[in-house]
């Protein structure tokens, strides 16, 4: 873990398409920023590469000699415990060991959460769910990722991939998932399947409009009913997801964010009218549903209080103080050796 007398830690968010860096001081503050693009389609080196020339970024600012550790939140599935990645959308990474490379290239101790947790984390810290105790995130993009906050904080498993919303069941005879289940959240609410299914309706984006759920909202923003049917049959689906979490364990804020999330009303008036539909139990009620506001700061703000918790710091402006991880990160050195319970990875 981190020194807890480091002034900052390095922040990185490990997507599909693009890697972003900050460095990150215990109010949230990010500074030096850095980005790249994902060579996904690349040879795993190549990756390593481009996920090195953003610390090597980072490591040039003036700021390196006080960040005491890295925390890094990473497309799933993870493995939290071994410290290594398997991302669907980077075929070349395949159990790699991305928390002892990245220790061994630093020289600082690593932190590893995922995406949908990272996210989860970081507006749990300083944006829609701040002062909420018990939270369900959601990232509603080209895919549909989340994570869970429970009391205070978050919740993400033996293997790093609790609340994974994204591919819970809600259409039983449903058409099958590339996760290999059937009737995905995923596959009725994402921007790609927004845009799909609008199309199967008769939708064809106007002249100079994108194709996808943009162009599918600004169809949807003049009423033409295609587009409006695809932001009800998404919204619909998650609103039954956020309900079932409603009912397993007792969220009180649902926090959407993503690319889609920008649609506003358009997703939202009809998810808040679906989830009235589903929640029938007393206890499953008066969820509120709010948008994210963090924008694409969330993974890098969720990345570094996992670090902060890791020191075991209990300042007021902390992440401990306002979400922590409590397990959802794992944490290896530059020799890879177990820290805080955790197995690190260097070497695998």
């Amino acid at each position: 873990m981190s020194s807890p007398s480091a002034e900052l830690v390095a922040a990185i968010d490990l997507g599909g398409t693009k890697i972003a860096g900050a460095l990150a001081d215990r109010t949230g503050r990010l500074l030096a920023r850095v980005e790249r693009p994902t060579p996904a389609r690349g040879p795993a080196a190549e990756m390593l590469g481009a996920v090195r020339a953003v610390t090597d970024a980072l490591a040039a600012h003036p700021g390196w000699p006080a960040v005491g550790a890295v925390g890094i939140g990473s497309a799933g599935p993870v493995d939290i415990a071994a410290g290594t990645v398997s991302p669907v959308n980077i075929p070349c990474w395949r159990e790699f060991p991305l928390a002892g490379a990245v220790a061994g290239h630093t020289g600082r101790p690593v932190t590893l959460i995922g995406d949908g947790n990272a996210f989860a984390a970081g507006e749990h810290w300083l944006g829609a769910a701040r002062g909420r105790s018990n939270v369900l995130g959601m990232v509603v993009s080209t895919g549909v990722g989340g994570g869970l906050i429970l009391d205070g904080r978050v919740h993400a498993g033996p293997s790093g991939n609790a609340g994974h919303i994204g591919h819970i069941s809600v259409d039983f005879g449903g058409d099958p998932c590339p996760c290999g289940g059937r009737g995905c959240v995923e596959l009725l609410a994402s921007g790609t399947s927004i845009a799909r299914y609008a199309r199967e309706l008769g939708w064809r984006p106007g002249e100079g409009e994108p194709g996808g759920a943009a162009g599918v909202a600004a169809a949807a923003r003049r009423g033409e009913p295609p587009a409006l049917a695809a932001f009800e049959r998404s919204a619909r689906a998650l609103a039954a997801a956020i309900a079932a979490t409603a009912a397993l364990v007792e969220i009180e804020t649902a926090v959407i964010g993503g690319g889609v999330s920008r649609a506003g009303e358009l997703l939202f008036a009809p998810l808040r009218r679906a989830l009235a539909d589903y929640t029938g139990l007393p206890f499953t009620q008066g969820v509120q549903v709010v948008a994210a506001r963090l924008g694409g700061d969330a993974g890098l703000l969720g990345a570094a209080a996992a670090c902060w918790s890791a020191t075991g710091t209990d300042s007021p402006d902390s992440p401990e103080e306002a979400g922590g991880t409590d397990g959802a990160g794992s944490t290896a050195d530059a020799a890879g050796t177990e820290r805080g319970g955790l197995r690190a990875a260097a070497g695998r």
